[in-house]
């Protein structure tokens, strides 16, 4: 059973997960350490998929991963901690497009220092960057592993009531067992300073500003407002990315979404523009409007051109027995070929895996059409 987080980490999630839970008391530093906490995570997906001369079945073109993920954290006394995480991922031998080249690897994931002063965390190694406040820069996980984690400081403060601060410096990015510069061979990283207030009732306002110096000169902002009132959901988000040093044509881009919880039942409508910009307005994943929300089946990171998407997600909650869940988007590019998708799952729980299965369709912006038929199960422990 996995036990409670160490304070510092308990701390940075609910900072991280944007939720409405207050700010932890202040504690001060202690001298008596608090014992190892350790968690983990297995999981197993496997995907079909049919891909332009791909039929579905085909097992060169299907994927198996079965994934451990592993993880400790302590407090060393004195206010000072550290955190680590190892994932691991095998085919086992059963995908065959992958054999030889992702069939099996482990990486160091994770390895933090941490500090604990009042409402003051710092945060300094490699680590995962919350999307909630770090839109531009962000990491995910895939069957529980790690998609991509940061290396840098990253400093969160709560003395202003109902008010988080954050400031990060970070240098390089880790993935695939690589560490890669941010920001080009005269790396000075990337810097961001973001600022998460909910003294309005039910309301969650993000801000969040980066910049890289030279040799990208790169600069991007968001601006995140959320409520709810009763029943209703409501969503605007605002982006703006400049990489002055590669000449790119700045980018904006607005979002805005309406939605509706009634007995178990969860619908809401995206609607997002982005204008022909060139620069990402995400730094190495799709389109960062509420973390990908529109990547995958529902869009793509086409720049260059304006992008029109609308997206339509449904989902209801059965009493006992998981969730059904579904939807469709559209991406339409100009100049270039509209791109739509759609989805339809399950999500339930059998003992304590979560389990899912999954059937997803997108035709990217060549006309190429993708299906996937997704099943995963996930055991954390």
């Amino acid at each position: 059973m996995k036990k409670s987080l160490l304070l510092s980490v308990v701390a940075t999630g609910f900072i991280f997960a944007g939720g409405d839970i207050a700010p932890v008391a202040p504690v001060q530093p202690t001298v008596a350490p608090a014992a190892c906490d350790f968690w983990g995570t297995l999981a197993a997906r496997y995907e079909f998929k049919k891909d332009g001369e791909y039929n579905l079945g085909d097992k060169e073109n299907n994927t198996w991963r079965t994934v451990i993920v592993l993880g400790v954290e302590k407090q060393f006394g004195y206010g000072f901690g550290f955190g680590a995480e190892l994932g691991a991922q095998t085919d086992l031998g059963l995908d065959i497009a992958d054999k030889g080249a992702n069939g099996t690897s482990s990486e160091l994931s994770q390895l933090y220092l941490t500090y604990k002063n009042g409402n003051t965390l710092i945060k300094a190694g490699r680590q995962a960057l919350p999307k909630s406040l770090s839109p531009w820069a962000w990491s995910d996980r895939t069957a529980g592993l790690l998609d991509k984690a940061f290396e840098g400081v990253v400093v969160v403060n709560t003395d202003i009531k109902d008010t988080t601060l954050v400031g990060a410096w970070v240098a390089r990015y880790a993935m695939d067992n690589k560490s890669i510069r941010l920001n080009g061979e005269n790396n000075k990283g990337v810097f961001m300073l973001a600022v998460q207030n909910k003294s309005i009732a039910n309301t969650t306002v993000t801000a969040s500003i980066y910049y890289a110096p030279k040799p990208l000169k790169a600069t991007s902002a968001w601006l995140s407002v959320e409520s709810k009132a009763g029943n209703v959901d409501l969503g605007l988000q605002l982006a703006y990315a400049k990489i002055k040093g590669l000449n790119l044509k700045k980018t904006m881009g607005v979002a805005a979404y309406a939605g509706t919880n009634v007995n178990g039942l969860n619908a809401r409508l995206t609607v997002a523009y982005i204008d022909d910009g060139a620069s990402p307005l995400a730094m190495g994943t799709t389109s960062g409007f509420w973390g990908n929300s529109f990547g995958g089946a529902f869009g793509g990171d086409t720049m260059g051109a304006k992008q029109k998407i609308a997206r339509v997600d449904v989902s209801y909650k059965i009493a006992g027995y998981g969730k059904v869940y579904g939807g469709v988007g559209v991406d339409k590019v100009t100049g270039g070929k509209t791109m739509v998708g759609g989805r339809v799952g399950y999500d339930f729980k059998v003992a304590d895996v979560n389990a899912k299965i999954e059937y997803r369709y997108h035709k990217d912006n060549s006309s190429v059409k993708h299906h996937r038929i997704r099943v995963q199960g996930v055991y954390k422990f």
